[in-house]
């Protein structure tokens, strides 16, 4: 009978441990990619995608083209479920669009995801995004990181002197 408490104990603290992963977003580099940019020389010869190791998500997977943020995210443990959610107000709208995509992030340390507004959703090789946001949440819902462009929030205007 101690023994299965005592398996039952160690059980409730992995869960723990993994549900309590830190998770911090190192970097995030904004760019437009052409679907050229995405090719290796092994998908001549097996028809797949080489993902080089990252996480690629598109808002449309049958298009490679678009406008994406590569976002190096670095763990202390995996995480096996959680989601990306990117905000991004465009040149074409002045309201955000909101993509989320299922995440897992299978091992402890530093990792590159590359989420892509592709296909339709983005206008133009040309266009900018005028602010964004993103957030890593949690399969709960709980907010693990977060990372947003100088726009997104917009700074305090500057104290107009009373006459």
């Amino acid at each position: 009978m101690r023994s299965i408490a005592s398996i039952l104990f160690f059980l409730t603290l992995g869960v723990t441990a993994s549900s309590a992963a830190d998770i911090k977003i190192v970097r995030v580099m904004p760019d437009y990619q052409t679907a050229d940019s995405f090719v290796r020389i092994s998908e001549y010869f097996n028809s797949k995608e080489n993902t080089g190791g990252a996480t690629i998500l598109r808002t449309q997977p049958a298009h490679r083209e678009g406008y994406y943020f590569l976002v190096r995210v670095k763990t202390t443990a995996a995480i096996e479920v959680a989601w990306v959610e990117a905000q991004v107000i465009t040149p074409t709208s002045p309201e955000p669009r909101t993509d989320s995509f299922a995440i897992s992030l299978p091992k402890a340390g530093s990792q590159v995801i590359k989420i892509g507004l592709t296909g339709t959703d983005w206008p133009s090789p040309k266009a900018v995004p005028v602010a964004w946001k993103l957030r890593l949440l949690a399969a709960d819902g709980k907010e693990l990181a977060t990372e947003q462009s100088f726009l997104w929030s917009k700074p305090p205007g500057p104290a107009i002197a009373a006459k």
